[in-house]
């Protein structure tokens, strides 16, 4: 998958602002508690699914930079901790049409990130609810692949 992103990133000069029709880098958070047994979803508005935050990176080079902003935008935390600033995952999925937004790519580059999950949240207009969610049951509200991949990455064995 490095691969694509590279090559893609290679053609597309302009892949850090959502103008760039073919596709674009987005920057997603795995937030996790500090005993990396839950991590925050957002049930997304637009796509009325459960995942991560984050979202289009508009100009902003630093992926990780991008990946915190998000996550303080979509969740109202302010107490976040980079846990790295390596990626913790990488993702390249469609997004559908949706008004005069034609059917694009999304090259996602996640960073994982530490919350309290004592903090009050704050729910964006991007989001219907927010949760914390035991690791053991993200796939039941999201079975894809991409939450089930960074999951197995956070459990023993």
């Amino acid at each position: 998958m490095l691969a694509e992103f590279g090559s893609f990133i290679a053609a597309h000069p302009d892949c850090l602002w959502r103008t760039c029709r073919d596709g674009h880098l987005t920057a997603s958070a795995w937030i996790v508690d500090a005993g990396r047994t839950r991590t925050l979803l957002t049930h997304h508005r637009k796509l009325d699914r459960w995942l991560q935050l984050g979202g289009h990176v508009d100009g902003e080079a630093d992926l990780a930079a991008a990946a915190m902003r998000e996550a303080r935008e979509e969740s109202g935390l302010t107490r976040l901790r980079l846990v790295s600033p390596e990626i913790f995952d990488v993702d390249r999925h469609r997004i559908p049409a949706r008004g005069t937004e034609p059917e694009h790519w999304h090259f996602d580059v996640r960073f994982l990130i530490e919350a309290d999950p004592a903090e009050p949240l704050g729910i964006s207009e991007e989001s219907k609810d927010l949760a914390w969610v035991r690791l053991e049951e993200v796939t039941a509200r999201n079975p894809g692949e991409s939450l089930a991949r960074m999951v197995r990455k956070m459990l023993p064995g």
